[in-house]
């Protein structure tokens, strides 16, 4: 490939990756869309037996993921420090399982790590708090669901890994996720408990991070709505959306009105 097309090439990816442009914002809310499908799958494919079609469809889905992955490793500027994001290697350990059907059974409760993408894209928080006002007011809320939904996501998968060979109590993936709901949410009806010193670890780990996250997240749902400016006087940043003046110091504030 000549020099010119190839840099031709990359800048044009950069811009679609990084870009602010309006079709950069709709390439990356196709690959949000893309990510959304694909975790759909990954918990559908959880409930049924393993059959020779899937193996096509992870092939399929590996090829995209690394088509991807590779795309934005070319255009990265600091190619190391990608490779060293945890995103980053949620994903490879992603394409890994997929690409490798004979360890996937094993390992496929690392699949649900791709939907960490969710949370930590930047350029994704950034394109919804500045074109709708209903994400820039309920952001926290937002988080909090998704990070919420993440945490039930990959623990139900654990769960079901760990525990579908040798407890009778869980024998598909709805098990698992009745199970991690009942848990977090220490409701504890005790008609499904987890086999071995792992299991009782582990429901300890689910009971401290997910009644954690389910606090932070009703917190949020109650809490009344803050808008994040730093007060240039006193450092306060956190003021009602119509504040003129800072409630601590009285210095004059600017709050930007985000959305429409």
């Amino acid at each position: 490939m000549p020099r010119n097309t190839k840099s031709s090439l990359r800048t044009g990816l950069r811009s679609l990756y990084d870009g602010r442009s309006l079709r950069a914002k709709r390439f990356r809310y196709g690959l949000l869309v893309l990510d959304l499908i694909v975790i759909g799958y990954f918990v559908a494919v959880s409930m049924i037996e393993t059959q020779p079609w899937l193996v096509i469809v992870d092939f399929f889905i590996a090829a995209i993921m690394l088509a991807d992955f590779l795309a934005r490793l070319w255009v990265a500027k600091r190619k190391l420090r990608y490779l060293l994001q945890p995103v980053t290697m949620a994903d490879i350990v992603v394409i890994v399982t997929l690409l490798l059907p004979v360890v996937t059974e094993n390992f496929a409760f690392l699949r649900v790590m791709r939907a960490l993408r969710l949370v930590r894209s930047y350029h994704m928080v950034h394109d919804l708090r500045g074109r709708y006002r209903f994400f820039a007011r309920n952001e926290e809320i937002i988080h909090g669901v998704l990070n919420l939904a993440v945490f039930i996501f990959f623990v139900t998968a654990l769960v079901y890994v760990l525990q579908v060979r040798i407890n009778p109590e869980i024998r598909n993936y709805v098990d698992a996720l009745y199970f991690t709901v009942t848990t977090l949410t220490t409701t504890g009806f005790g008609d499904i408990t987890l086999a071995g010193s792992t299991g009782r670890l582990l429901s300890v780990i689910i009971m401290i991070f997910g009644v954690a996250l389910f606090l932070r997240l009703v917190q949020a749902i109650f809490r009344t709505h803050k808008e994040d400016h730093r007060c240039s006087n006193c450092g306060l940043s956190r003021h009602d959306p119509d504040a003129i003046h800072c409630k601590h110091c009285g210095e004059m504030l600017e709050i930007e009105a985000r959305g429409t």
